[in-house]
């Protein structure tokens, strides 16, 4: 089974692999939403996201690069 909207780690951790340039305060929610969309592991509703789940996926791949 992929990854749900929960897995904010999880799925923090595979977007710094995948965009290891990318500066997580720089990305809108949009451009977020799809990166997450477009993981390889990800296997949920697309439209089960919202602000709060992307402003907590956001969170963790900050903490995780500090």
């Amino acid at each position: 089974m992929g990854y749900r909207w929960t897995d904010s780690l999880d799925i923090a951790l595979d977007l710094m692999e995948e965009h290891p340039d990318a500066d997580p305060m720089k990305l809108n929610f949009t451009q977020l939403r799809a990166w997450v969309i477009a993981l390889e592991n990800f296997d949920d509703n697309p439209e089960h996201s919202g602000e709060r789940v992307l402003e907590a996926i956001q969170l963790v791949w900050l903490s995780e690069v500090d």
